[in-house]
């Protein structure tokens, strides 16, 4: 059987929820897909925050492995790039015959680009030369205009930083974006790769629904404003949670309205709306170049959104799981068995890599922090699959340390800088009440604590000094060995 091909469209901020059919936002695209194919529906990144989740993305591994924490293109980068010997899935699939094509975001490495490993490039964005934040002499510019002290429509005063708008419209013809010319570039490519013997690889990285929510108004016009309801998390006031979640939503989201936070949201689902329309087209052109029977579509996100969970918009250091739960839904008319499934097994990015080079007969022995999700399209499960999915995060433009583990019935949290959390996830889907200093649920903190630190051994990770005044887990890195 000739290699399959792969279209993979990598979206930007996307939540989990909203490609699914019992979801408000109206993705008639992907939600197809899904019932032509299977649903991850417990699929979530590492860190949230592009660089390190699209590194684990191409790499397989957790970013104590692959080196790439935050990022990589502002002065606040912990690394520059990958590790050095990291290799990614891009590479086998080019030595394994694939013709390799990268369209749109990049943004894993400020000192290589896709070129460098294994790709013919397309109007590529967050490349080498990127720089994302502001400069000194900007901040000179601003400090020679007034602060704003009065706010508009959706706006955030923040003094001496910028006013920052959250959301917006615009005209269908004012609308320019990235994501145009992405979906133009692959759009062009598709008849050529539909008409090759050789195998291809498609990847499409789109930039939207990243905030700041700017849409045209015809998607938002798929959305009255008085039917868009809080989250049911928006009540949390967060005093049991470290400070600075509270600190983040009291002084900057804090300042919405309640009608300003469902209009956010409406704007963020009109987003998901625009690409889903961007999605089809590929589709469409897909099927016009008789390439979909053997052509695997890969539909994902880098990250999530909070998009108003507890107060809050975008993501950060809230461990919550609106910023690590992502959108995985796969397409294989010639490989997947009984298509239109929903796949509740916890899954990683760090999955995708060795699924990648399964499918592509490509194997390698080097270690991956991720499994190959090949037996779920197949309809089986492995009797060794994760019951836990754990993540590393040092913060995103702040510093932090952060670990955590989820199981089906527990979430718990250690934070480094604060208190740390507990969720009964059975009675608590919301993550509202912090259960970590109830001495009920002792053990079951030590419980998770020893998970943590068992994925911390495996995993390399480096955040496990013994010194008095930073050893502040519960149970310490022994506990990985009892």
């Amino acid at each position: 059987m000739r290699k399959p091909n792969i279209l993979i469209v990598m979206t930007d901020h996307q939540r989990a929820d909203t490609v699914l059919p019992e979801h408000p936002a109206v993705t008639p695209n992907v939600e197809q897909l899904g019932r032509d194919g299977v649903t991850f529906t417990n699929t979530f990144c590492p860190t949230p925050h592009c660089c390190p989740a699209r590194a684990t993305f191409f790499s397989g591994l957790y970013p104590s492995r692959h080196g790439v924490w935050n990022n990589v293109c502002n002065r606040q980068a912990l690394s520059r790039g990958l590790n050095e010997g990291v290799r990614l899935w891009s590479e086998d699939l080019a030595d394994a015959g694939y013709d390799m094509h990268y369209v749109g975001k990049w943004h894993v490495s400020s000192l290589e680009s896709p070129a460098d490993r294994g790709w013919q490039e397309h109007e590529i964005s967050a490349g080498p030369g990127a720089f994302h934040g502001m400069s000194w002499e900007r901040y000179r510019e601003l400090a020679s205009e007034p602060d704003s002290t009065q706010r508009g429509e959706g706006e955030i005063l923040r003094p001496g930083y910028g006013t920052y708008r959250t959301y917006g419209g615009v005209s269908d013809e004012e609308w320019s974006h990235h994501d145009e010319g992405a979906t133009e570039a692959a759009l062009d490519l598709l008849p050529g790769l539909g008409a090759t013997d050789t195998p291809w690889c498609l990847f499409v990285g789109l930039t939207s629904p990243h905030d700041p929510y700017y849409v045209p108004q015809k998607y938002l016009d798929l959305y009255d404003l008085e039917d868009i309801p809080l989250p049911p998390s928006y009540a949390d006031e967060m005093g049991d949670k470290p400070h600075v979640y509270k600190r983040m939503r009291d002084m900057r989201w804090g300042q919405l309205s309640e009608r300003e936070v469902c209009n956010g949201i409406r704007h963020f689902w009109a987003m998901c709306s625009y690409i889903d329309d961007q999605f089809g087209k590929l589709l469409e052109a897909l099927d016009k170049a008789a390439a979909s029977d053997n052509t695997l579509v890969l539909f994902c996100s880098d990250h999530g959104d909070y998009c108003g969970e507890h107060g809050l918009f975008c993501k950060g250091i809230p461990s919550f799981r609106g910023a690590y739960h992502v959108p995985a839904v796969v397409r294989w008319p010639a490989g997947i068995a009984n298509p239109g499934r929903r796949v509740e097994a916890f899954v990683s990015l760090a999955d995708v890599a060795p699924t990648l080079l399964d499918i592509a007969a490509a194997p390698s022995d080097r270690y991956f922090t991720g499994a190959s999700l090949v037996p779920f399209l197949r309809d089986t499960t492995p009797g060794d699959w994760r019951d836990a999915l754990h993540t590393q995060c040092n913060g995103i433009e702040l510093y932090y340390t952060q670990r955590s583990v989820m199981t089906k019935d527990y979430k718990y949290v250690f934070n480094g800088f604060d208190v740390d959390e507990l969720y009964n996830l059975r009675k608590d889907e919301h993550e509202m009440h912090n259960l970590a200093h109830d001495s009920e649920y002792e053990p079951v903190i030590r419980d998770m604590c020893r998970r943590m630190w068992r994925f911390a051994y495996e995993e390399d990770d480096s955040a496990t000094n013994p010194y008095i005044t930073v050893s502040l887990a519960p149970y310490g890195p022994a506990e990985a060995f009892r």
